[in-house]
């Protein structure tokens, strides 16, 4: 991408889009996903979200965890705690099972809390993450804001 973008023009409700971008995860001093085959959503206010296919993800690594959550467009998520021999890092990956029409391309797609991990990269460039222990998006330096999800965010 060469423009930058302002997360203001991002539509409500969200756009899923494919992207050829190659995301790459990082925890425990390994490699936990790599692809060039994910999705982005791309909801106002927010940075894009990730979701990589499952058989691009060490999934032998993640158990389920019992926190559950609900998205008014996406649908129902569920959650994985991530094993690693530094320790588990607690509902830190999360998907959806059986999400609404508009997201089926993302069933079952894993999407990674950057601040979790020891490192995500799209294209090489180290990511910042969304602000806030709630919202999964990824700061690159083409995605300009203000973000929601950091404090005094919640009522935009």
């Amino acid at each position: 991408m060469s423009a930058r973008e302002n997360v203001w023009d991002y539509p409500r409700p969200p756009r899923l889009e494919s992207t050829g971008r190659r995301l790459v995860v990082e925890a425990g001093g390994r490699v936990i996903a790599d692809t060039i085959r994910g999705y982005r959503v791309l909801e106002t206010s927010h940075p894009p979200t990730y979701y990589i296919p499952p058989e691009d993800c060490v999934t032998d690594l993640l158990r389920p965890a019992a926190r559950r959550s609900l998205c008014e467009f996406k649908g129902a998520a569920r959650y994985f705690d991530l094993l690693l021999p530094d320790g588990t890092r607690e509902a830190c990956v999360w998907s959806y099972p059986d999400p609404t029409p508009a997201f089926a391309p993302i069933k079952d797609y894993l999407s990674f809390y950057a601040a979790a991990m020891d490192r995500c990269l799209v294209d090489g460039e180290a990511v910042q993450a969304q602000a806030g222990s709630f919202y999964g998006g990824w700061v690159t330096s083409d995605i300009e804001g203000p973000f929601k999800g950091g404090p005094g965010t919640a009522g935009w």
